[in-house]
């Protein structure tokens, strides 16, 4: 699983002018069943999206493709981890330790 963080590095108004793209960037990926959740940091000073099911060269692909990182608005830092344990509405994203 990855927790993609977005920074924003460029004015809000900036950010604004790109929120319609990065939004239906987003749709399409929670529709492909690759993002989980996602939302504004407080304060607001960029995103996180939590995405699973992918390798980590896909994701940083897909993070490169985000309309916000295309127009030079944010930049991501991406964390992967193991998601041994969770809430019961996200048990199919559940994974298991490598071996």
């Amino acid at each position: 699983m990855f927790v993609m963080e977005l920074t924003y590095t460029a004015p809000v108004e900036a950010v604004d002018a790109e929120m319609e793209a990065h939004v239906a960037w987003l749709d399409g990926h929670y529709a492909s069943g690759l993002f989980l959740a996602s939302g504004r940091k407080v304060p607001r000073e960029g995103g996180i999206i939590l995405a699973a099911g992918v390798s980590r060269a896909e994701i940083e692909r897909i993070a490169a493709g985000d309309p916000f990182v295309v127009a030079g608005v944010c930049a991501y830092r991406i964390t992967e981890f193991v998601a041994t344990k969770t809430a019961p509405a996200l048990a199919a994203a559940r994974e298991t330790l490598p071996a």
